[in-house]
């Protein structure tokens, strides 16, 4: 007799092709339909194969229409996959076989999600984000864990084509790391889970997961040959294949299971990005010092004295292993023999701690922390020194997985554990992110602060909702909207400055030694004239070297800063100094003349004896025209090599480019045009725009100096700046960082009010000596505001 549910089935069928010519379904839905009609089926075989039959015809029937023509045409490949599956459901209901009917169901569903991911890529490949949009829930996402969320990527780079704010084949990049990396970790769940149920013989969970393997495998696999080339690939496949086929048909899988995990060993689908490096290195690092500070907390004299204490130090412990398991293949490729060393280790401490959370074994807190002081010892003999730099990103790591841990206890009742753990969350961003926070970014304090305590707005604060012993959904609540608040916070720290005001810097920058080299070069031909007009040529040609040698001085620049960008703030911190060293020594050059009276006095000096010399002349002002501009270049390479560490290339060019525009532009209205120009006003202005950059670079530089730790970090808590403050005029709320930029405009206003002061003495003394120049006019061809470059 049919049963309730196979009536039930019918109808729906009958329904069905009705309900589609009016309403399609989205394909998320759809193929949703299809895998919990498959579902029904694996339930109803035993009992009711009727049922089960109809579900099987429900679930072929829901694979029609404009979802399937869509993946025939888009994805022929993941098309006939979901076909052939059916086919076997097919087959297996009439033959009574469940293990094929799970195994049938893996095929199809892998398919689907195979077919999907087909469609979205060839939607962004057209730059059709509405197409993308609407097969991308056609999904599965990253199991979330304590120390990790569901990727979102794909979402967010799909909503930004629409927007216009990606093309289509930046929305592709960001769209194949997410699916890559949710298809290789839902490959590695299911070989784990594989491996549970054959510890516990469950035959068609077995046969379930190993199909469930092979499809997601399938789908990673133009990525797998990418890396490793076709032969790999096959072996790979012919891995997987044996592997389903021995659970299929109930046969011992280790060999199999033993073969697809050596193939997979060090892969990585979706590589790791350089942030993600470091965020998971912090995360690594992080968790891994807080193993023995909380185990030490919950032992004594031998004795678990609080519970959760040694809970929350597995939990950490599983937190660096999985930040471990993200690195291992980076690590291994720098030191095999000790990364294997960590792994077991990590392994060691685990069982430590399970024996002691279970009692059977408690270790001594000294024993727990000389492994985690062995693992970190170990980690920084292998790590890039540019994974071990500080970073706020562990902090807020830890910050959210005591909040899962705060959830937890509220779950399960404990609300005094739950107190605790949020003091301890709590006391991680005091001693960690707030004091940045508080300098860098203080109006997201007061939401923080009120969502951690006793906040009254839409969210109460979570001291105030533990102690009422609220309901877990409205501590929930609360936990999202800071969560919201803290990685808007975090984001905030992270950030770098305006692009905007560092091109404009560079400009200033650029302009600025620019107009000294058509200065210098203005003087130097200026008394070349008549017979002596041939010489202007070694001049030009010395002048042409000198750009081609800064140009390359730039890049030896780069390639240098490159090779220690593991050093990551602290070089930045660095080199910033070392600007800002030179910039406070030209500035005060400036302002005392010394560069009029003295450097150009001497280029006059050395071009007087080449053109009196007979050997060597045409030489002698080449090698004059280089070293009178290359210097300019070379302290111009300099300094912006200090704002490209702090916001990269790409700014930093868009102001050479507008800065080299200005200089060709002066240098044609004054050698092309013979135009008289105020270069000495021009001089000023400019050098009082390089005070500006100097007072900018100062703060930016402190600011540097503080993220790593080189400088002691004093906010002004009573001073609250907005935070475009900080990206664009490098002013942080931080005594030291408004003390030095205070001492810098000091010094270069005292410099001017020094020199004016000198510059009056001097012009007193020469009217009383009666004497027809002054200081400054003995060196005329500088000092005159009107240069004149004449044929």
């Amino acid at each position: 007799m049919i049963s309730r549910f196979a009536i039930l089935l019918a109808l729906v069928i009958a329904v069905l092709p009705l309900h589609s010519t009016a309403v399609e379904l989205a394909p998320g839905q759809q193929a949703e339909t299809i895998r919990a009609a498959l579902l029904q089926a694996q339930l109803a075989l035993v009992d009711d194969p009727n049922a089960a039959r109809a579900a099987v015809v429900a679930a072929r029937t829901a694979y029609g229409g404009r979802f399937a023509q869509t993946l025939g045409d888009v994805a022929p490949e993941a098309d006939q996959r979901v076909r052939a599956g059916l086919a076997q459901a097919e087959e297996a209901i009439g033959a009574g076989d469940a293990l094929a009917l799970a195994d049938a169901r893996a095929q199809i569903w892998t398919g689907l999600l195979a077919g999907g991911y087909g469609v979205v890529e060839h939607a962004l490949l057209a730059g059709d984000g509405t197409t993308a949009r609407a097969w991308l829930p056609l999904r599965e996402f990253r199991q979330a864990t304590r120390f990790s969320r569901p990727n979102t990527d794909a979402t967010v780079a799909i909503e930004e084509l629409l927007a216009g704010q990606l093309s289509g084949e930046q929305a592709l990049l960001h769209v194949h790391a997410d699916f890559l990396d949710t298809y290789q970790a839902r490959l590695i769940k299911s070989l784990h889970a594989l491996s549970a149920a054959d510890r516990s013989r469950f035959a068609s969970r077995r046969a379930e997961e190993a199909a469930l393997a092979e499809g997601y495998f399938a789908i990673l696999a133009p990525a797998y040959e990418e890396q490793r080339g076709s032969a790999a690939l096959a072996e790979a496949q012919a891995a997987f294949a044996d592997l389903r086929s021995a659970a299929r048909g109930g046969q011992p899988i280790a060999e199999a299971l033993a073969r697809v995990e050596a193939a997979l060993h060090g892969f990585r689908a979706a590589p790791l990005t350089d942030d993600e490096q470091l965020r998971r290195a912090g995360q690594l690092r992080r968790f891994l010092s807080l193993v023995p500070v909380e185990y030490e907390r919950g032992v004594r004299n031998g004795e678990v004295v609080r519970d959760f204490e040694i809970r929350e130090a597995i939990t950490f412990r599983d937190g660096a292993a999985a930040a471990f398991a993200d690195l291992e293949t980076l690590l291994e490729a720098r030191d095999a023999a000790t990364t294997a060393r960590i792994r077991e280790l990590l392994a060691e401490l685990e069982r430590r701690l399970a024996d002691s959370s279970t009692q059977r074994a408690v270790a001594e807190p000294a024993e727990i922390e000389a492994l985690a002081t062995e693992i970190e010892t170990l980690l920084q003999g292998i790590m890039p020194p540019e994974w071990q730099r500080q970073g706020v990103a562990g902090d807020f790591d830890v910050i959210s997985s005591l909040l899962d841990e705060m959830e937890a206890a509220v779950i399960s009742g404990q609300y005094d554990m739950a107190e605790s753990t949020r003091l301890e969350a709590y006391a991680i961003l005091e001693t960690g992110p707030e004091a940045r926070l508080t300098a860098f970014a203080p109006q997201y304090i007061p939401a923080i602060e009120g969502l951690f305590w006793y906040g009254q707005g839409e969210h109460q604060g979570l001291a105030r909702l533990i102690a009422d012993r609220a309901p877990a959904e409205k501590i929930r609540a609360s936990r999202i909207a800071l969560d919201a608040e803290l990685a808007t916070a975090q984001k905030a720290l992270e950030g770098q400055t305006a692009p905007t005001a560092v091109a404009v810097n560079a400009a200033v920058i650029v302009f600025r030694e620019g107009l000294e080299a058509v200065l210098i070069l203005a003087s130097l031909m200026g008394s070349l004239r008549g017979a002596a007009r041939a010489l202007r040529r070694p001049l030009w040609w010395g002048a042409a070297v000198a750009f081609v040698a800064t140009i390359l001085t730039w890049f030896l620049a780069r390639g240098v800063l490159s090779s220690l960008a593991r050093y990551g703030e602290r070089l930045e911190a660095v080199v910033s100094l070392i600007a800002i060293g030179v910039l406070l020594l030209i500035t005060n050059w400036f302002f005392h003349k010394v560069y009029w009276t003295g450097w150009l006095a001497n280029f006059h000096a050395r071009k007087r004896r080449i053109i009196g010399g007979a050997v060597g002349q045409w030489l002698g002002l080449m090698t004059l025209g280089v070293s009178s501009i290359y210097r300019e270049g070379f302290e111009t390479v300099l300094f912006l090599q200090a704002l490209v560490l702090e916001a990269g290339s790409a700014a930093v060019m868009g102001g050479i480019a507008l800065g080299l525009s200005g200089t060709l532009f002066v240098g044609v209205l004054v050698f092309a045009l013979q135009a008289r120009l105020p270069y000495k006003k021009m001089l000023i202005v400019t050098g009082v725009m390089i005070g500006a950059v100097l007072l900018v670079m100062v703060g930016n530089t402190v600011h540097a100096l503080q993220v790593v730790g080189w400088m002691p970090l004093h906010p002004i808590r009573t001073l609250t700046l907005p935070y475009w403050t900080g990206m664009w005029f490098g002013l942080y709320a931080t005594w030291e960082g408004i003390a030095l930029q205070i001492l810098a405009g000091v010094f270069v206003i005292g410099s001017y009010v020094l020199a004016e002061h000198l510059q009056q003495r001097r012009t007193q003394a020469a009217i009383r000596q009666h004497q027809g120049q002054t200081s400054i006019a003995q060196a005329a061809p500088v000092e005159d505001e009107q240069v004149v470059f004449s044929r």
